[in-house]
């Protein structure tokens, strides 16, 4: 199977995360779509997250009735921080059945020469791309494929500053995942 792999710290994951998945796997060539939840990401601070647990929790709860997605937790026993070619590495190994692709936003390509090992990234396994907000196209390249998608600008930060200032973040987030947020009383 070809699988896409959506890495983030989905602190929380919200509909723009699942309107691009679901873009990814339904108009691509991609079987399904997994959710990699990173515990900590080498460009974000680390006190900024919740907990890796409860953000895989949401994670679980927002996809659980999607047949195509799944989440792991893949990293959350690997060194910090995380580095995606390693996970790549990992996975490949544990799954010589699957073929991976990376699922990226076109705001990632700006920087991601400076990501560990990038020309292997790019080289063994490729990258979706979905559009961003203000992001233009990149150069062409054999392994970027580029997937016309909405344009989201939906973010977890306005999400939590929404909570925490009491404010509704109703069809923000799928419905499992904002009690869950209430139920625990999160970035509050």
């Amino acid at each position: 199977m070809k699988i896409g792999l959506f890495f983030g710290s989905f602190n929380p994951i919200h509909i723009g995360h699942l309107v691009i998945a679901n873009v990814m796997q339904d108009r691509t060539d991609l079987d399904e779509v997994w959710f990699v939840v990173s515990p900590q990401n080498p460009f974000k601070k680390q006190s900024a997250l919740l907990h890796e647990f409860d953000r895989l929790k949401m994670v679980e709860l927002a996809i659980a009735d999607h047949f195509y997605f799944r989440a792991t937790d893949v990293e959350f026993r690997m060194p910090r921080p995380s580095y995606t070619v390693d996970t790549l590495a990992f996975l490949s190994d544990k799954y010589p059945q699957h073929q991976f692709k990376l699922i990226v936003g076109a705001d990632n390509l700006t920087h991601f020469q400076k990501w560990k090992n990038h020309e292997v990234i790019l080289e063994q396994y490729g990258l979706y791309v979905y559009p961003r907000p203000g992001e233009k196209k990149l150069p062409e390249h054999p392994n970027i494929r580029y997937v016309e998608a909405p344009l989201m600008e939906i973010s977890a930060t306005y999400i939590r500053d929404s909570i925490r200032q009491g404010h509704s973040v109703r069809y923000l987030l799928p419905e499992a995942v904002e009690d869950y947020i209430r139920d625990k009383k999160l970035y509050q």
